[in-house]
């Protein structure tokens, strides 16, 4: 078991890693559309990205209309496994809309024996992820 602390410092180091690995520029939160965001999340059981709308409700529903008329892209072309889940509950309770792609291995953030195929998963994912938001964007703006 790793204290707080170690399991704080093990995170930042898979960070500071996977962003020396890959330098590149993330889009992330900086979509210049309001509570529409993609993630990285790696933790001691799963790894995935994901597009999270996390705005109100009637905004949300306006975004989530459009990001369904542009599913059959996004599988075709672009993300064929990603899981689109209108109403998805995150740890906190918290109810968002939420497009991800799960690695589909058993991984921790705490062995770095996963840390490579993690990255590699969420540079090839999430460069595809964000070829399609620069394709489409202007779609999905309010």
């Amino acid at each position: 078991m790793f204290t707080r602390e170690e399991s704080r410092q093990i995170k930042q180091l898979f960070w500071t890693s996977f962003g020396k690995s890959f330098p590149r520029k993330w889009t992330l939160y900086n979509t210049k559309i309001k509570g529409f965001s993609f993630k990285f999340h790696f933790d001691n059981k799963t790894a995935l990205i994901a597009l999270d709308l996390e705005d109100d409700l009637e905004n949300r529903i306006t975004i989530w209309e459009k990001l369904e008329s542009l599913k059959s892209i996004l599988l075709n072309e672009y993300l064929p496994d990603a899981i689109f889940e209108e109403e998805y509950f995150l740890e906190n309770g918290k109810e968002i809309s939420r497009i991800y792609l799960p690695l589909e291995k058993k991984v921790s953030i705490h062995n770095k024996n996963t840390w490579q195929e993690v990255m590699v998963f969420f540079n090839e994912n999430m460069h595809q992820f964000e070829a399609f938001f620069e394709e489409y964007q202007d779609i999905l703006k309010v």
